[in-house]
Formats: C-alpha cells, sequence, structure tokens
C-alpha cells in the first residue's frame, strides 16, 4: 500500500504561482510513476501532469503545458508540481496519484490516489 499527502494547495490571483507537494509513505515512490489530476467544481476529474519512474520522462495535458512543470524526489518520496501563470479555470482540487506507467498514470490507469488539496485562482 502507497499513502499519498498532498500539501500546498491555497489561494492566489491569476498570474500567481504555487507548488504541489506530494509525499508518500508505505512504499518508495520509485518504484511508481506518478500524476496529478484536477476536479473542478461540478466538473469530471481530469488529467494534468505525469512523469515517469526516474523522472526522465514527463507528460502534460495541453490545458498546462508550458506554464506547469512536474518533478520528483525519490531521496524524499514527494512528487512536486511547480505552477505558474495561474489562471480561474485552474481552479479545483488537485490530487496526487501513483501507477505502473506514464502511460498508463496519463490513461487515468492509477493504483493509488490521494485526498487531494484545493487550489483557488481569483480573477
Amino acid at each position: 500500500q502507497v499513502q499519498l499527502l498532498e500539501s500546498g494547495g491555497g489561494w492566489v490571483q491569476a498570474g500567481g504561482s504555487l507548488r504541489l507537494s506530494c509525499a508518500a509513505s508505505g512504499r518508495t515512490l520509485s518504484n511508481y510513476a506518478m500524476g496529478w489530476f484536477r476536479q473542478a467544481p461540478g466538473k469530471e476529474r481530469e488529467f494534468a501532469a505525469a512523469i515517469s519512474m526516474g523522472g526522465r520522462t514527463t507528460n502534460y495535458a495541453d490545458s498546462v503545458k508550458g506554464r506547469f512543470t512536474i518533478s520528483r524526489d525519490n531521496a524524499k518520496n514527494t512528487v512536486y508540481l511547480q505552477m505558474n501563470s495561474l489562471r480561474p479555470e485552474d481552479t479545483a482540487a488537485y490530487y496526487c496519484a501513483a501507477g505502473p506507467t506514464t502511460v498508463v498514470v496519463t490513461r487515468g490507469g492509477v493504483d493509488y490516489w490521494g485526498k487531494g488539496t484545493l487550489v483557488t485562482v481569483s480573477s
């Protein structure tokens, strides 16, 4: 079992930045590809970013490409999502996820989910 705990969410004005963290316990994160998903009020959960086990491969949704950066520190068992140039439409609960490969995680094939952290972007 892997337990994932997100942190770093909050309120920010449009154009601002936030960095989300996802700390894992139970098993080492280096055995998993990792991803970030988000769910806006009244909408379905959607993929945002993914990173391979070793961190060499990343994948992004078109809506966040060029603004968000996913990274990981396997020594700290932690994954990050740096979010820049935030927009009101980025307002959502952000969830950390672990899965077998980057491709599978991107398609929603997730073995473990965190409980989420809320990001609110005001205009």
